[in-house]
């Protein structure tokens, strides 16, 4: 047989998120002037002796490079798309970055905490007239990063309690597929992409804490409640904390190839288990945003070609890598 007569069944592994090359770019925009600001409060804190200054800066520099590993994933993602080394493509590489993302996210929560917890012990003189406008310049360059990341990311962003619920239903018809997104599954489901969701959670948190520091500091300020600012500190470290952990959740889920969704299990067996047609062995996991890969294995009296079950399965949308094989159920293949 020669080569180029398998060359029909042939196909690349390329899997990246339909909104790939856009994150990319807004993540690389944000991490420039992440970086930009906090070159300018260690250099203004250092110039004017300000050890405020200087601290938020350094503090700056943990979501510079949380950033960085984002954009460095998508780079790398891209660049490696058709590497033969990679299996099933590069398209995981975001939740491996998602997931070092959130480790730093945790990371700076504690710093957070220990930090507020020491001043709530031995409380330190806040120099309130130079912090407040720190904290707005803060709160300023992270409401224009999430503006550059674009309000695409709130609808991949629903903090409920424990962390963030996604869930994706897979709806038959007799004629098409469609997708609905419902906040249910710890999870996460198959189409958001969680390495421009870190990086989002990212700018959220600074964005949280520069306005519980700006709450804080007012009331230091005019009430005298120079309290508020460490125990406010320990608020927002905890919130920030049940957003990690939401991360690490949906990005260890998908690194250890937990099943996609159970209603995408649902429409595969409805299109395959047709007549005496049955699934003996179902894996699904997720490749990267927006594709899911299947290993069907199915046992029949008068078993298909495997091509015909894939038709099947054609047009549910994201199932991008279907791989059949066909069983002859042993009882009928004894009495034959």
């Amino acid at each position: 047989m020669h080569a180029q007569s398998i060359d029909p069944w042939r196909h690349e592994h390329v899997f990246l998120g339909t909104r790939h090359a856009e994150n990319e770019r807004r993540v690389w925009l944000v991490v420039c002037l992440t970086a930009v600001m906090m070159v300018v409060e260690i250099a203004g804190g250092a110039w004017f002796g300000s050890m405020a200054l200087i601290a938020d800066g350094w503090h700056m520099s943990t979501h510079v490079a949380a950033l960085g590993i984002a954009a460095l994933a998508y780079r790398y993602a891209r660049s490696h798309a058709r590497d033969a080394r990679f299996t099933f493509g590069t398209g995981k590489l975001g939740e491996l970055a998602g997931f070092a993302s959130a480790v730093l996210l945790a990371v700076v929560a504690v710093l957070i905490a220990y930090e507020s917890l020491t001043r709530l012990i031995w409380p330190m003189t806040i120099r309130y007239r130079e912090a407040i406008p720190i904290a707005v310049l803060g709160l300023a360059v992270n409401v224009a990063s999430a503006l550059l990341l674009g309000v695409r990311a709130h609808g991949q962003l629903h903090f409920h309690g424990e962390g963030a619920h996604r869930h994706d239903s897979y709806h038959i018809t007799d004629q098409h597929r469609s997708s609905h997104h419902h906040d249910h599954d710890r999870l996460g489901g198959t189409h958001h992409d969680t390495n421009f969701r870190a990086a989002y959670t990212h700018v959220l948190a600074d964005a949280f804490v520069s306005i519980l520091a700006i709450a804080a500091l007012t009331a230091g300020a005019y009430l005298g409640a120079g309290w508020l600012d460490p125990g406010i500190g320990l608020v927002g470290a905890g919130v920030i904390i049940a957003w990690a952990w939401s991360l690490l959740v949906s990005a260890g889920a998908v690194l250890l190839d937990a099943a996609p969704d159970a209603s995408l299990a649902q429409a595969v067996r409805a299109r395959v288990e047709v007549g005496e047609d049955r699934i003996a062995d179902l894996h699904l996991w997720r490749l990267a945003p927006g594709h899911s890969a299947a290993i069907i294995s199915i046992v029949s009296d008068e078993p298909a070609a495997p091509e015909r079950y894939k038709a099947k399965l054609s047009d549910i949308a994201g199932l991008s890598h279907v791989t059949v094989e066909v069983h002859r159920c042993p009882q009928h293949a004894a009495a034959i």
